[in-house]
């Protein structure tokens, strides 16, 4: 492999490669087995004699590093050699970030640990996804007629997707867009962090639902925004508790997170006039709403918009897999040329024969057929949990009505945030893993309760979870 070795310093010009590639051997970066530069290359592009170099890979030779191959190379000893700490970037305080960045909490842990019983919200069923079909279409895009003429794409992302989210939307969510309207993400939160960017000023007044989505307002705050928590009931936002002074708006209307609900008609109606009134920007994400299992969906605020103050986001993370990372905005024509400037500066453009692929995954009908599949699966999950609740923890749990997305929520009747803590912890004790209502609050005093997702656990294993769950009190 390429190996960088400086010869600045003290110490003959052997001494100095010994020592670095020792050191390199000792702290991982060069590998057990891994095949060193031949003496006459690294002689060559080090500018010294090649037995300089050669006497450096015999001493190693010789203490057990190296192991010379006759007529194959030079290669790193495959048997585990002791490590010293590995090698770390340059600490020390010199340069610090914004003092924002100081109070956001750390990134949850994304180890690959999985709980026996996973009852965590957002993560769909891996296993539900056609894999085979998606390894076919990526295949095609990556042949060397759909990659030549090598070029960047627009920032908006691959036309065709745009396209046919345009037209699988417009059918399925009434949303009103053409393909000049799409713009392409690396998911949800990559969109609302382009809309924030193009219209937050430092100490502007953002609104978001409380409880609510908090990487949507820890990003907020991370733009310089005072964001600011407003109640959620049974219709939805309270738009009567909107400060005046909100320059946007987030809302999950469709399905609320955590809670679930929708929000009523009369209320998209009243937000709407809202934002009108006070030339705000209302964000509507649309999160999981495609896996619905009872009432008909009211139609989205985008489509009931008529005066341009309503970004609609998507996500396909909840429908496909996560690691796809791929979403969509549709903005009004005011806010377009912005975005995609926004997009061009923020990483040029996505991965092109992904979104190519996933065009195509939705004009030959395999999302409308995955979403269909997916949801009969999901209902039967949902069924089984609300079931369980409703007959097994009715003296402690208080089910939040929902017929949608991949969670429930259910409201503590007795306990306090603190023993809802204590409760989640011992079910975790016992391979349980299960959200915390209060943990999506951010200014008003949390309400105990549980957000039990079902897309993660099959459907054999949902008894016994929630019965160690039940356990846990």
């Amino acid at each position: 492999m390429d190996f960088h070795v400086s010869l600045a310093g003290r110490g003959d010009l052997t001494s100095r490669i010994y020592k670095q590639l020792r050191g390199a051997i000792l702290d991982g970066r060069l590998r057990g087995g891994e095949r060193l530069p031949p003496t006459r290359e690294l002689a060559r592009r080090l500018d010294v004699s090649r037995n300089t170099v050669a006497v450096a890979y015999e001493r190693l030779s010789a203490e057990g590093f190296l192991v010379a191959r006759v007529g194959a190379g030079t290669f790193v000893r495959t048997e585990p050699i002791e490590r010293v700490r590995a090698r770390t970037a340059p600490g020390g305080d010199g340069v610090r970030p914004r003092e924002v960045w100081r109070s956001l909490p750390l990134p949850a842990d994304t180890g690959s640990d999985t709980p026996a019983y996973d009852f965590r919200p957002g993560i769909p069923d891996a296993g539900l996804f056609p894999l085979e079909s998606w390894r076919r279409l990526i295949a095609g895009e990556f042949r060397s007629a759909a990659i030549h003429p090598a070029r960047y794409g627009d920032p908006c992302g691959h036309a065709g997707l745009r396209a046919a989210i345009a037209r699988y939307f417009g059918v399925s969510r009434s949303v009103r867009a053409d393909a000049d309207d799409v713009l392409i993400t690396h998911g949800a939160q990559q969109a609302l962090d382009l809309i924030g960017r193009i219209l937050i000023e430092p100490g502007d007044c953002v609104a978001v639902e409380e409880p609510g989505y908090a990487p949507a307002r820890l990003l907020f705050q991370s733009l310089g925004a005072r964001v600011t928590g407003v109640p959620v009931d049974a219709e939805g936002i309270d738009v009567t508790a909107i400060p005046p002074t909100a320059r946007l708006v987030y809302v999950t209307p469709s399905h609320q997170f955590p809670l679930g609900t929708p929000m009523s008609l009369d209320r998209r109606t009243a937000l709407l006039a809202w934002a009108e009134r006070h030339g705000a920007l209302v964000v509507e994400d649309d999160y999981d709403s495609e896996f619905r299992f009872g009432d008909r969906p009211l139609e989205p605020l985008q489509s009931l918009d008529r005066h341009g103050h309503v970004v609609y986001v998507g996500s396909f993370s909840k429908t496909l897999l996560p690691m796809l990372r791929l979403g969509f905005l549709v903005a009004p024509a005011s806010l377009r040329p912005a975005l995609r400037t926004a997009k061009q500066l923020s990483d040029r453009h996505g991965e092109l024969p992904t979104q190519a692929a996933l065009a195509r995954f939705i004009d030959e009908g395999m999302l409308a057929r995955h979403i269909r599949r997916a949801t009969r699966d999901y209902s039967a999950r949902h069924e089984l949990i609300v079931t369980s609740l409703r007959r097994d923890f009715a003296d402690r749990l208080r089910l939040v009505p929902s017929a949608a997305g991949l969670h429930v929520c259910a409201r503590f009747i007795h306990d306090t945030p603190a023993d809802a803590d204590q409760v989640i912890e011992r079910a975790r004790q016992s391979g349980v893993a299960v959200e915390s209502l209060a943990r999506h609050y951010g200014d008003r005093p949390p309400e105990p309760g549980l957000v039990v997702g079902y897309g993660a656990i099959s459907p054999t294993r949902i008894g016994e979870g929630l019965r160690l769950l039940a356990a846990s009190w």
